[in-house]
C-alpha cells in the first residue's frame, strides 16, 4: 500500500513538473517573450482586460486584434485584450448603461470635461497606487503636471490621454478647403464666411448637402465679448475667463446670437434636418464627402482627411480658428480622458496595458498605426498609411513625444502645430471637475430642460417663440441655484 501511493505521488509531482515546463515555454514559434515593467510574460494564465470603445471596428481592425496585435499582447504581456466596440451615435447610453450594471469593463474613453460626473456616479476609480506601481514608463511621456488635468479631491480619477497642445480646444472648424477654393474663396474667419462657404458650394455641387455640424463652441468663441468655456453638465453653464464668473450660457447673449445665426442657415437651406436631429453623426456625416465642416481641434483635418478621401479622393481638410485675433486659453489637460471603473475586474492588468502602450514610440505606433511595412511605413521621418482602415485611434492617444506627421503635412503646419499654444493663456480653473454631489436632482432635472435648447442652439426651431419658453422652464427647473453652487465650487478652487 505504501509503495502504491509512493508511486502515486511521484507520478503526481512528475505531472506537476511537465505542467509548468509547459507554462514557462509558451513563446511564439521563432520569438522571445519580453517582458515589461516586471510582468512575467512566460509565464502562467494570460491576464484579461475589456476595453470599451467608441466606433465602428473596420475589417483590417478585427484581423489586426485577432492577429497580430493579440499575438504581441501576450509575447509583451501575457495578457488578452477584449474591445467591444459601440457605434459613435450610441457610444454614451450604452456606456452608462453598462457601467450602471457593473457589466465588466475595465477601461472606457470619455471627454476629460465631464470627468467630475464619472466620480460622483462612481464610475471611474482612484488611479494613483495603479501609476505608482505600474504606470512609471507611462510618466515618462506623460509627465505628472499633464496627469493633474485629471485630479479631483486629490485624487487622480482619469487619465488625461492626450498630451499636446490644447489651446482653443474645440473652438475651431475643420472644413474641406478643396471645396472653399473651388468656389473662389481662400480662408475662413467669421460666421459670415462659413454662410458664403455654404452658399457657394451647395449652388456648385449637387452632391454637398450642406454643413455637417452646427459647430456650437467656435461660434460661441466668435460671439462672446469676453472669453469664456463651458464647465459642468453638458452647455448648462460657463466660467468667464476676465470676470471669473460662471454664467448660465443659454440665457446668454451669446448663446441668442449663436442660435439666431444657425437659425438663419436653416433656413437658407445651408443646415440639413439630420444635422439636428442625428448630432452624434457629425464627424461621419462629413466623411461620407457630402457635407462642408464639422466642429475641430488642432490636429483634426489629419485625423479625419483619410475617411473623408474614401468617398472623396480629392478632398482637402483644414482647420479655422473664428475670430482668430482673440486670446486662445487652456482649459484642460487636452480633451480626452481614459478612466478605469470600479467594477473593472482587472485594474492592474488594464494599468499595465496603458503603461506598455506608452512605454516607447515602437509599442505607440503599432498600437495606433499597425504593423510597419503591412500598415504604415516611414519615410524620411514622415509616416505614411497603406491601408485605409483605422485601427486605435490616434487622437485618443496623441502624444508629442511620439507623434508623427503625415508625408503631406508641409513644414509651415509642421511649425504652426508645434508652436501652437505659445503666447496662449492658462485658464485659472484648469484642472477644475464639478461636483456636483449637492446638486444631483436638480443637474437631471436640468438636464432634460437643456433638450430642448438642442433644436434651438442648432436652428431646427423658430427662436422668437421657442426661446422664452425654454429659459422660463431653465429657470423653474432651478439653473440660478445650481450656478450658484458652481460658483462657490470655482471660488473654492481659485482660492485654494
Amino acid at each position: 500500500m505504501k509503495k502504491t501511493i509512493s508511486l502515486l505521488l511521484c507520478f503526481v509531482m512528475a505531472l506537476l513538473l511537465m505542467t509548468s515546463c509547459g507554462q514557462s515555454g509558451g513563446t511564439q514559434s521563432g520569438s522571445t517573450a519580453a517582458p515589461t515593467s516586471g510582468n512575467d510574460a512566460a509565464s502562467g494564465t494570460p491576464e484579461e482586460i475589456t476595453i470599451l470603445y467608441p466606433g465602428e471596428e473596420s475589417d483590417r481592425m478585427t484581423s489586426f486584434l485577432n492577429g497580430e496585435f493579440a499575438e504581441r499582447m501576450l509575447q509583451d504581456l501575457n495578457m488578452k485584450v477584449n474591445v467591444i466596440f459601440v457605434p459613435w451615435d450610441q457610444y454614451w447610453d450604452k456606456k452608462s448603461i453598462m457601467l450602471g450594471s457593473q457589466e465588466p469593463i475595465d477601461l472606457y474613453w470619455d471627454g476629460l470635461v465631464d470627468l467630475g460626473q464619472f466620480v460622483n456616479k462612481k464610475e471611474a476609480q482612484p488611479l494613483d497606487e495603479l501609476i505608482e506601481q505600474y504606470g512609471q514608463d507611462m510618466l515618462k511621456v506623460l509627465p505628472m503636471e499633464h496627469i493633474q488635468g485629471g485630479v479631483i479631491d486629490g485624487k487622480i480619477y482619469g487619465i488625461p490621454s492626450a498630451y499636446s497642445p490644447s489651446s482653443a480646444m474645440f473652438q475651431q472648424v475643420c472644413l474641406r478647403q478643396d471645396l472653399l477654393e473651388a468656389v473662389d474663396m481662400t480662408e475662413i474667419s467669421t460666421p459670415e464666411d462659413l454662410k458664403e462657404f455654404a452658399t457657394r458650394a451647395m449652388d456648385k455641387f449637387p452632391n454637398i448637402k450642406g454643413a455637417g455640424d452646427p459647430i456650437l463652441m467656435p461660434l460661441t468663441r466668435y460671439f462672446s465679448e469676453q472669453p469664456a468655456h463651458n464647465i459642468g453638465a453638458g452647455y448648462l453653464a460657463f466660467f468667464n475667463e476676465e470676470t471669473k464668473e460662471v454664467f448660465s450660457y443659454y440665457e446668454s447673449e451669446t448663446f441668442q446670437n449663436v442660435a439666431k445665426f444657425n437659425r438663419e442657415m436653416t433656413l437658407a437651406g445651408l443646415y440639413p434636418d439630420e444635422m439636428t436631429t442625428n448630432y452624434n453623426e457629425r464627424d461621419s456625416r462629413v466623411q461620407s464627402g457630402n457635407y462642408l465642416w464639422v466642429e475641430g481641434s488642432l490636429g483634426k483635418e489629419t485625423e479625419i482627411v483619410d475617411a473623408v478621401r474614401a468617398n472623396a479622393p480629392d478632398a482637402v481638410m483644414k482647420n479655422y480658428l473664428l475670430a482668430p485675433e482673440k486670446p486662445k486659453y487652456i482649459t484642460a489637460a487636452g480633451g480626452e480622458v481614459i478612466c478605469i471603473p470600479y467594477s473593472a475586474p482587472n485594474p492592474a492588468g488594464t494599468m499595465k496595458w496603458l503603461n506598455w502602450l506608452y512605454s516607447s514610440q515602437e509599442n505607440y505606433l503599432f498600437a495606433i498605426y499597425g504593423v510597419e511595412g503591412k500598415d504604415y511605413e516611414i519615410v524620411d521621418g514622415r509616416i505614411n498609411r497603406l491601408i485605409g482602415d483605422e485601427l486605435f485611434y490616434e487622437w485618443m492617444f496623441r502624444n508629442k513625444n511620439y507623434q508623427l506627421f503625415s508625408a503631406e503635412a508641409d513644414e509651415e503646419y509642421i511649425e504652426t502645430y508645434q508652436a501652437w499654444d505659445d503666447g496662449a493663456i492658462y485658464s485659472p480653473i484648469f484642472g477644475f471637475a464639478y461636483k456636483d454631489e449637492n446638486v444631483k436632482e436638480l443637474e437631471l432635472n436640468l438636464k432634460e430642460i437643456e433638450k430642448q435648447f438642442e433644436a434651438i442652439r442648432s436652428g431646427f426651431v423658430d427662436f422668437d417663440s421657442e426661446y422664452p419658453k425654454a429659459v422660463e422652464a431653465l429657470k423653474a427647473a432651478g439653473i440660478d441655484e445650481y450656478i450658484a453652487d458652481l460658483q462657490r465650487q470655482v471660488d473654492e478652487f481659485m482660492a485654494s
